[in-house]
């Protein structure tokens, strides 16, 4: 199998790189050599995705069984479509890395593949989508973009050639967000941790290898369709989780919860002060069923936690990313929200 990631030097992309080597692929990788490395074994190959010149010299490397498509997430989808379009002479199948929120119900409501998608032409650009500053309602400008972007390569590819996933949160080692991060060097201070929300609200993080290995079997798959990445309804709690976070870094916290109101009436920023926690109804109601039948497997969210304080612990390192520094709520203001709770 000769397979071509775009990316492939961190996080996601370089998971499916890894694992395709592993599986005894033959693997190329495109990007442009800013941001992490490929995994020794592979093919590098440097250019920029918006350069039709650097296009058309990636695809007179080919030809490839699959391209799996991890490094659009910040890209218009014109440019999603040209890349497409360049590579689809020299490619069989194409796997799109999405996003639920290309969902127009997303958070809002719960989700299946069969729900609305977000509207979009495959062929907007950078500024499709951006709402006025006086707008009070949903911003839908990154869900736009990324069902365009949808859109753009089932355009070019057909959608008996194109593979569309659609994770939610992904954690695990390499992790450039900062979720899980936080939250593990939050439990290694100790102390009273403030928990959010209902400790049994079902939360469903899904682990990034095995994101990268459905994505791989997809590309090897003689079908197309769409597929929410998620780990099972209901199987996980936020108390697993936190639970699973102090456990691994020592056992040296207490987690003390607080309800959704109080945090609203303390106007701690949801999704990001305290990480995966939000109060929309639909957040974490993803069906994904059909990828589970199609193959995904989840491994429990404590070992997605335990080997990523292996790997924070050992020294990793994320590649940089503004989303780090949005994560994690002030010490002082924790403090403030734990003396409230009065225990």
């Amino acid at each position: 199998m000769r397979i071509l990631v775009l990316g492939g030097s961190w996080f996601l992309g370089r998971a499916v790189a890894q694992y395709a080597l592993d599986r005894g692929w033959e693997v190329t990788v495109f990007n442009r050599g800013r941001s992490g490395s490929a995994p020794a074994g592979a093919r590098a190959v440097r250019g920029d995705r918006t350069v039709p010149e650097d296009l058309s010299r990636l695809a007179s490397e080919g030809p490839w069984d699959a391209v799996v498509d991890t490094s659009a997430s910040e890209m218009a989808p014109r440019d999603v479509l040209a890349g497409a379009r360049a590579l689809e002479p020299a490619v069989g199948r194409y796997v799109y890395v999405s996003t639920v929120n290309a969902y127009r119900g997303w958070p809002s409501e719960p989700l299946t593949e069969e729900s609305e998608l977000l509207d979009g032409p495959p062929d907007a650009d950078a500024d499709y989508g951006r709402l006025p500053d006086d707008w009070d309602g949903p911003d839908w400008y990154y869900g736009r973009q990324k069902a365009s972007a949808e859109r753009a390569t089932t355009v070019a590819f057909g959608e008996d050639r194109t593979v569309i996933l659609r994770p939610g949160v992904i954690l695990g080692p390499g992790e450039y967000v900062g979720r899980l991060p936080w939250w593990l060097r939050r439990a290694t201070r100790g102390g009273r941790m403030l928990a959010p929300g209902a400790p049994e609200k079902s939360i469903q993080p899904i682990d990034v290898r095995d994101v990268a290995a459905f994505a791989l079997d997809q590309a090897a798959a003689d079908r197309g369709g769409a597929y929410n990445c998620v780990a099972p309804l209901g199987r996980e709690t936020m108390s697993d989780f936190l639970t699973a976070c102090v456990l691994a870094t020592g056992g040296y916290a207490q987690l003390v919860w607080a309800p959704d109101k109080l945090l609203l009436d303390h106007e701690v920023q949801q999704w990001t002060e305290l990480p995966l926690w939000r109060t929309h109804a639909g957040v974490w109601r993803i069906e994904s069923t059909r990828a589970q039948a199609a193959g995904l497997v989840c491994r429990p969210l404590s070992e997605t936690v335990e080997d990523t304080w292996a790997w924070l612990r050992d020294g990793g390192m994320p590649v940089e990313h503004p989303r780090w520094a949005e994560h994690g709520i002030a010490p002082e203001k924790e403090t403030m929200i734990l003396a409230a709770l009065g225990r």
